[in-house]
C-alpha cells in the first residue's frame, strides 16, 4: 500500500484549517495547483473524499474531520521534532508567520524584524499585515503582534516596547486659523479627522486626568481608516487629529505637528509579540523571542500602571453616531 506523504498530509491539514486551497497554497509556499493534486492524489489512494468544494467554500466530509483529527497530533510531533534540528544547526532555518496591525508592524520593523533577518538569514520572515483580530492558529500563524491590551487571554504574551500615549495634533496652518482646545469638550467647536476602527465603529477619542475620564464623538467632515492617511491630513491643515506619539514622533520634533491637551493624554501597554500556549514553540520563533528580550532589556522601558476611573461618554451634537 502507498505510504502516504508527509506533504500530502500538511496540504490536508493547511486546506483544513484556512478553508481555502488559494490560502493553503500560500501558507506553504506551493502553488494552488500543486496543492490541489496533492490532496486529490491522496483522496484517490484512500478512496474516500476529505473536502467538499464548491466555487465559494471548502469544507471538510465526516471522514476528513476524523482524519484530520487523527493526524493532526502526530504531525505535531513530527514537526517538533524535526523542528528541534535547528539546535543543532550552525544556521538555523525555517519560516515565521506573523500576523500584526500595519502600525504594530511599523513600530517593530527597524528595532527587531530587521537584525532578526540579519541575523538568521536562511529563516524565511512572513508578516501579513491586517488590521482586523484574526484566530492566529486556524489562520495557520506562528505568531501575532498586537497592542498589549488586544492579545488573547489565552495567548503568551511578550511585550516588544516601551508604553504608548495617544496625543491630539494639528498642524502650524491649522492653528494660525484656529483657537488651540484647552480642554475636552473644545473639540466639539473644532474639526476632526475621525478614525474607522477595523470592526467598522467610529473611535471614541478617550481623555483622562486625574479621576476624570471621558471618550469623546469628535465632529469633523473626513472619516478614515489607516493612520497614515490620518497623519497626511494632520499635516495638510485639514483638522485635528489623535494618533500614538510613536507614530508622529518625528513630525512632532520638527514642529510639523503641534500636541495639545497632553494633560489629559495616559500612557498604555504597548505592542506584545503573542503566541498560543501548550504547544510546541519553534525554532524560528523562540529565537526571535530571545531578540526581543535582548532589545526591551538594552531599552529598559518603564511601564506605568494606570488607576481605574469612572468614564462618561460625550457625543458631538453635529454629528453624533454611537460606536
Amino acid at each position: 500500500m502507498h505510504r502516504s506523504g508527509i506533504v500530502e498530509l500538511e496540504a490536508v491539514l493547511a486546506v483544513a484549517r484556512r478553508r481555502s486551497f488559494r490560502a493553503a497554497a500560500t501558507e506553504l509556499g506551493m502553488s494552488t495547483t500543486a496543492l490541489s493534486s496533492a490532496v486529490a492524489g491522496l483522496e484517490a489512494r484512500l478512496g474516500v473524499r476529505l473536502f467538499n468544494r464548491t466555487t465559494r467554500s471548502v469544507a471538510l466530509t465526516e471522514a476528513g474531520e476524523s482524519f484530520v483529527g487523527r493526524i493532526a497530533p502526530a504531525m505535531n510531533e513530527i514537526n517538533g521534532a524535526m523542528d528541534a534540528l535547528n539546535t543543532h544547526r550552525q544556521n538555523p532555518a525555517g519560516t515565521l508567520r506573523i500576523n500584526t496591525p500595519a502600525g504594530a508592524a511599523h513600530m517593530a520593523f527597524a528595532p527587531i524584524v530587521l537584525e532578526y533577518v540579519r541575523r538568521y538569514p536562511e529563516v524565511n520572515v512572513d508578516i501579513v499585515t491586517e488590521a482586523r483580530m484574526v484566530d492566529i492558529v486556524a489562520a495557520g500563524f506562528d505568531a501575532g503582534i498586537r497592542i498589549g491590551e488586544l492579545v488573547p487571554k489565552d495567548m503568551i504574551a511578550v511585550p516588544m516596547g516601551p508604553e504608548l500615549r495617544m496625543t491630539v495634533v494639528g498642524s502650524p496652518e491649522y492653528f494660525a486659523k484656529h483657537p488651540r482646545p484647552r480642554q475636552p469638550l473644545d473639540l466639539l467647536s473644532h474639526t476632526c479627522i475621525r478614525y474607522r476602527l477595523p470592526g467598522g465603529r467610529l473611535y471614541r477619542w478617550e481623555f483622562e486626568r486625574g479621576d476624570e475620564a471621558l471618550n469623546l464623538d469628535v465632529p469633523g467632515a473626513l472619516t478614515l481608516d489607516e493612520p497614515t492617511l490620518i497623519r497626511e491630513a494632520a499635516l495638510a491643515g485639514v483638522g485635528l487629529a489623535i494618533l500614538t506619539d510613536w507614530f508622529m514622533r518625528d513630525d512632532l520634533a520638527a514642529g510639523r505637528l503641534i500636541p495639545v491637551l497632553s494633560e489629559w493624554m495616559q500612557p498604555f501597554p504597548g505592542i506584545s509579540l503573542y503566541y498560543p500556549a501548550n504547544r510546541h514553540v519553534p525554532t524560528a520563533l523562540r529565537l526571535l523571542i530571545d531578540l526581543i528580550h535582548e532589545v526591551v532589556n538594552r531599552e529598559k522601558p518603564r511601564r506605568l500602571k494606570r488607576p481605574a476611573v469612572a468614564v462618561r461618554t460625550v457625543t458631538g451634537a453635529s454629528r453624533s453616531r454611537r460606536r
